[in-house]
């Protein structure tokens, strides 16, 4: 056994099969232009490396530094920063939301109908902090995303009342003050429905602490643990390092959706979207994940107390249920099947529903297909990026955590 299997108890022969798959399965065929897969166990780097082209079109190879648009993967970190003002006593999680945002006060319930002819009811209890970091507030996403409703009636009034339009300047004031006009989708903690409401929690970073959002990640997230790389744009003097984003057309090839010399991403955004709007490294995620390893603190930084992030992964859907019980709408970055949802993250609740190995992991992924997962169980921190949409297109997934567990010979 070679030193590096010693201090991770993975066989660093067998953790070459990543290489062996990604090759064969997609980068010799092209399905993906190029990705990059970094494996830690116990504190230590087991596996890290880059593969074919980060931008095809300049024949760019992907490298160490390259940046990747994020999307929700941004979501755990905003869901951390909220509640980092939870440890300090700003609210609890049963807490309604309208303590800090007087217009949800007057939420209303969808109940049928649309337009003139729409019913809705009063609300059976307040939106908790709860119910937005675990996505059981009643939000949706508006229609903006693959198979949520997209022609549900409420998603109208999201359109027309302009909810959180990509790149507009709404402060984050005021796009609170939207949400509250606009029907909920069902009672609030009834049901699980992906949506908006971690950018709600990002809002909510911003009303609490008196701090503009960005500014309050980077002082209590990023600078702490080093994530230098870790932005809502890609400043100039990185620009070179931005990967292309590509998409899968309906002919099999690869078409590009976001050239990054030429991306919105180069700009600062008018508004900081918490529940996908960061672009960042394998490297700076790497760092915020061995930070939710060690249960919050990492290199003498610490951002949440080892309680905090374990009641943050376990299962908080009403009754201990499971997402194909409770999940509303056909798209997220998980499957359903023995699937539990915490505050930011999804938890694999049983691995023979799943058909997938480590029980008690948790993760998320983005819409360019980029994955993470955290199994406190094995120890393992696991961070695989590439930069290609819609993210279900392949169960990156399921055949990375069927090579790398099968690795662990501990």
């Amino acid at each position: 056994m070679d030193a590096q299997s010693q201090w991770t108890g993975l066989d660093a022969g067998r953790l070459e099969r990543i290489g062996a798959h990604l090759e064969r399965s997609y980068l010799s065929n092209g399905k993906i232009a190029g990705c990059q897969v970094s494996v830690a166990r116990h504190g230590h780097l087991a596996y890290s490396k880059s593969f074919g082209l980060m931008d095809k079109e300049r024949n760019k190879p992907t490298a160490d530094d390259t940046i990747y648009r994020i999307y929700s993967m941004t979501k755990p970190i905003t869901s951390v920063a909220l509640m980092t003002l939870y440890e300090q006593g700003y609210f609890q999680l049963n807490d309604p939301v309208s303590r800090y945002v007087p217009s949800w006060k007057n939420h209303r319930v969808w109940v049928s109908g649309e337009g003139a002819d729409m019913k809705t009811e009063a609300l059976h209890r307040p939106i908790s902090f709860r119910d937005v970091l675990s996505h059981q507030a009643g939000f949706t996403y508006g229609g903006g995303l693959p198979g949520i409703g997209l022609q549900h009636p409420i998603d109208k009034i999201y359109r027309e009342l302009k909810v959180r339009s990509v790149g507009g300047a709404d402060s984050m004031q005021v796009f609170l003050d939207k949400l509250s006009q606009v029907p909920l989708r069902y009672q609030p903690g009834t049901a699980w429905m992906y949506s908006l409401a971690t950018d709600v929690c990002g809002a909510l970073v911003e009303v609490i602490s008196g701090k503009p959002f960005a500014q309050y990640l980077d002082e209590v997230i990023f600078a702490p643990l080093g994530m230098k790389d870790t932005s809502f744009f890609v400043a100039p003097d990185k620009a070179d390092r931005f990967a292309a984003n590509y998409q899968r057309g309906a002919d099999k090839q690869l078409k590009l959706i976001d050239d990054p010399a030429t991306s919105g991403f180069l700009q600062d955004p008018g508004f900081k979207s918490g529940g996908g709007g960061l672009t960042g490294t394998s490297a700076d995620y790497l760092r915020f994940c061995e930070m939710l390893r060690r249960g919050g603190e990492l290199d003498g930084a610490r951002i949440l107390g080892p309680r905090t992030i374990e009641i943050m992964h376990m299962n908080h859907l009403a009754g201990g249920k499971d997402l194909t019980q409770l999940a509303i709408g056909g798209f997220s970055e998980t499957a359903n099947e023995g699937v539990g949802f915490g505050l930011g993250f999804a938890s694999t609740m049983g691995q023979v529903e799943t058909g997938s190995l480590g029980v008690g992991d948790y993760y998320w992924g983005g819409a360019a297909s980029t994955i993470f997962w955290v199994d406190p169980k094995e120890d393992l921190s696991v961070v695989f990026m590439t930069q290609l949409m819609p993210s279900g297109t392949f169960n990156f997934r399921g055949q990375l955590k069927s090579i790398i567990y099968s690795a662990i010979i501990d």
